[in-house]
């Protein structure tokens, strides 16, 4: 038997303690993340607000800097996949449980419960929930996804280097990341992926369980989650153990048919027209205010630098926690492709999806409320969307879509991040065994339980800002490292010039 990795054993170890402590004293684990995270969001907010925003930066520096040109891989490489194809596999990473979750739920609370700039239910807390949604979605989150995905390609398949977080810090530190240095890397990538996919499965549990809740009357506790847990969990398991890889996939493939049903089905049953004007609009005030956006923390109101705190660090702690998972995917599927190529790709095409996206579904349940045909707001968030819909034609079979789609989501995700986990605690394995797979698995279900258990959505929240701010420091290091090759790399084409 292969001795075990010590990323492995160290992070399994964290997680193990983390999990039994909010079995054995669930309130005091809540109690403390919640202080903790009060402390964070506080104490670190304008870093996270200027680091994300950097990120957005580099990568348009990037894109059209001297690296632009330059191929993931070998100068003479061809993509693995036609351009088609690829645009496709970028579409299924911008799709998920958070989009479905927040899709109605997000533009609605911004609108009608706790405007972001100013009085609620009025036109202009319309454009202003739009605006917040999209911004939380767009450009800056996918420029997260971006760094790190660009640093592990080209490392990786420019370099040749193990497909590890610890690989791209290799401009900074040089060999000494095969040590110590390498090690914590990759262990704080490992615990960020579980919480970031934890928050994931607890988020789309609490949803399936609102949905069956409002569609069938099933009780809505934290028993049920535990069986739609438990389900997932089987089922993502039994893929991971035999190898089920292009039945997940497949799966995975007809999940986007059943989105696009979905959202088709919205738009027409919906108000059509009123919905593209929004989409437009959207667009509009989203260019216009996307620099004030980017740095507004409010230290000036206490109340809307709550707002801040709950919203926009939480949702800039949600992408860098998610950054390994996506990352890594995304690297995967672009060797052969340019940076500039690259960029442009992963920065627009998931962010015009979140635009259409976000326009529909929020503005649906927005128009309800507005116009006074229901009060969608006073639903819980997990019941939001599907409240939405029972206002509308085809209610009833877009709900029963969307309850599958989730759980398709929850499979395809859990089984994929079990992938990315063995990989990062093999010594960048592409094919890790199935015992390791399984054993994170097992983790990371148990760790989204516990979770619930300990707090429910907030205590989700709250773990994630916490997880995600010592691996923010790592994306800092990689993004400067990515800089310093792009120098280089600029300097070797003037001389060759």
């Amino acid at each position: 038997m292969k001795r075990l990795d010590s990323v492995f054993i160290v992070s399994g170890i964290i997680i193990l303690i983390l999990v039994t402590l909010g079995v054995v004293i669930p309130d005091q684990l809540e109690e403390g993340a919640a202080l903790l995270q009060d402390f964070i969001s506080n104490t670190f907010g304008w870093y996270y607000l200027i680091l994300v925003t950097t990120f957005l930066i580099v990568t348009l520096y990037l894109m059209f800097g001297p690296m632009g040109k330059v191929k993931l891989g070998k100068q003479d490489e061809q993509p693995e996949f036609n351009r088609l194809s690829w645009l496709a596999m970028l579409f299924s990473a911008g799709m998920g449980v958070g989009l479905v979750f927040f899709g109605a739920a997000e533009p609605i609370s911004h609108y009608a419960i706790q405007s972001p700039t100013g009085e609620t239910g009025t036109e202009e807390a319309i454009s202003d929930a739009l605006m917040f949604t999209v911004f939380h979605w767009g450009l800056h989150g996918w420029a997260v996804y971006c760094i790190l995905a660009l640093a592990l390609a080209y490392f990786n398949f420019r370099h040749d280097h193990p497909g590890l977080i610890s690989s791209t810090l290799r401009p900074l530190f040089g060999d000494k990341v095969e040590g110590g240095i390498g090690k914590t890397a990759d262990i704080i990538a490992v615990l960020a992926t579980m919480t970031g996919v934890a928050t994931t499965i607890g988020l789309g549990a609490t949803q399936v369980n609102g949905g069956l809740a409002y569609v069938f009357d099933i009780n809505m506790n934290f028993w049920t989650q535990v069986m739609i847990v438990f389900v997932v969990t089987v089922l993502f398991l039994i893929s991971a153990w035999s190898g089920l890889d292009k039945g997940i996939q497949t799966l995975s493939s007809a999940n986007m048919a059943v989105i696009a049903v979905i959202f088709f089905m919205m738009l027409a049953v919906g108000p059509t027209m009123y919905l593209l004007n929004v989409f437009t609009h959207t667009i509009g005030v989203y260019i216009q205010n996307l620099p004030q956006l980017s740095f507004r923390i409010a230290p000036y109101d206490e109340g809307m630098r709550e707002w801040i705190n709950d919203w926009t660090l939480f949702y800039w702690a949600w992408w860098i926690s998610w950054a390994p998972f996506v990352g890594i995917f995304i690297a995967r599927v672009s060797r052969g492709r340019t940076i500039r190529e690259f960029v442009t790709a992963v920065l627009l095409v998931p962010t015009l999806i979140v635009f259409i996206w976000f326009s529909v579904f929020g503005g649906a349940a927005i128009s309800l409320e507005h116009e006074g045909v229901a009060v969608i707001s006073d639903y819980v968030t997990e019941q939001v969307l599907f409240a939405t819909f029972s206002n509308y034609g085809l209610g009833f079979l877009m709900s029963i879509l969307t309850l599958f789609a989730l759980g398709v989501f929850l499979v395809t995700s859990a089984d994929s991040a079990t992938f990315v986990l063995g990989m990062l605690t093999t010594k960048g394995s592409n094919n890790p065994s199935n015992r390791i797979k399984i054993i994170w698995g097992v983790l990371l279900s148990l760790t989204a339980l516990t979770l619930l258990y300990s707090g429910g959505l907030q205590a989700l929240q709250n773990t994630l800002i916490i997880a995600a701010l010592p691996f923010s420091v790592i994306m800092l290091l990689m993004m400067i490292g990515l800089v310093l090759v792009s120098i280089k790399e600029g300097k070797k084409k003037k001389n060759q010039a």
